[in-house]
Formats: structure tokens, sequence, C-alpha cells
């Protein structure tokens, strides 16, 4: 169909370990990158949720960027992140000093973070990074051994929610207009208001200050 595709996450086996891993193709069907998840969700709330995804799994070590203009695309430089990733706003932002436009979360809240903070995450991540975010999610099954909240959502730079579905199975559609970006970006420059003397962000992983707006 000539189309990219983010495709959501699944367990990699590799060297003994297991990883949640989400992949990426460009329109020829090529893998170009995968993103394994860097934040493991270990959590426990008394009475209501235990969760602890490092009995199983291993954290990746790497941010991941999908630039689509390398693949024949448009201009979208795409940050990707695993559910429990958006929580940690200095990966977002990393993908903002490297340039990013947008970022894409697949991920599956529970029934207890997933009303509380699902859509306040998201759109945080969107407001402080001047971007478009979309955070996918399963469909809820409330017979599985794990309940999805569901809820897939796409925010503008704005803070503008542009789509949402419900809990059930479906398709949601967005308009992106990258333009939007260097709009915000411009009128509001915070980033480049940040205080480089007083704090700082890095990863040895990903090139500083790509972008100029």
């Amino acid at each position: 169909h000539g189309v990219f595709i983010i495709g959501g996450s699944f367990p990699e086996r590799d060297m003994g370990k297991l990883y949640n891993t989400c992949i990426a193709f460009n329109k020829e069907g090529d893998m170009v990158c995968k993103h394994r998840k860097m934040h493991l969700f270990d959590i426990d709330i008394p009475g209501q949720i235990t969760f602890k995804e490092s009995d199983t799994l291993s954290p990746g070590d790497t941010p991941t960027i999908f630039d689509l203009s390398e693949h024949g695309g448009p201009a979208a430089r795409i940050g990707i992140g695993i559910c429990y990733d958006i929580r940690f706003p200095e990966l977002c932002s990393l993908y903002r000093n490297s340039g990013c436009n947008m970022l894409i979360f697949p991920g599956a809240f529970n029934m207890v973070t997933g009303p509380a903070h699902w859509e306040l995450l998201a759109r945080g991540r969107a407001v402080d990074n001047q971007c478009f975010l979309a955070f996918c999610s399963p469909a809820r099954d409330d017979q599985a051994d794990y309940t999805a909240w569901g809820h897939s959502l796409v925010f503008d730079p704005w803070g503008d929610k542009l789509g949402e579905l419900d809990e059930k199975p479906g398709i949601l559609y967005a308009d992106v207009d990258l333009e939007q970006v260097v709009t915000r970006r411009t009128n509001m420059p915070y980033h480049f208001q940040k205080r480089s003397d007083v704090y700082s962000l890095e990863s040895p992983f990903l090139p500083k200050n790509k972008d100029k707006k």
C-alpha cells in the first residue's frame, strides 16, 4: 500500500534476553528501525495493581528515531517510545533536542493508571515538546489477564486533541500539518530559553540541537 508503519510492540528474544520491542517499516516493507522499551513497568499500588516487568523483560538502552524523509517520505522525524517510556519527560526532550516533530508511543495503560494519566501524559508531552503525539493502545479485553484502558488518541503541538477512540476496536485518522510545529516553536521558543548554564540534558546516542526551531 506504499505506507510507513510503526507496528505496536511485541516480545523479542535476543542473546538470551527478552525485550518489549516496537518495529518500524518503510514504504517498501523494509524494517528500518526498532525500539526496545527503555523503562520497565515495575509498580505496586496497594489494593489496586502490582506489576513487575523486570521479572521477565530487559530494558533497551537507546532512544529510537524514525525519519520518514530519509525513506522517501515527508519531513516527519518521529521519536518512538513504548508505554511506560512516556512517563519520563527526559526521553521526549531528547527527541525534541534531536529535531523530532512527532512522538509515537504504542502503549497499554491499565484500568488504574489509564483513567488517571493516559490523556494527561500524552497532552503534556505534546505541549512540552511542541510536537504531534500519538498514543496507541490495544482495544480493551475484559477477559484478558491484563486489561488495557484503550482510548488511542492524537494531540497537536498546542495540546489540542485531534481525535480519540473509545475502548473498542477502531481506526483513528488524524490530519497532521507539520507546519504547526514550526509555528508553535517560533511563537513560543521556550526550547531555546532553557537555562543550559543551570541544567542540561543529552545522550551519547543522539545528536544535540539538530533543528533551529
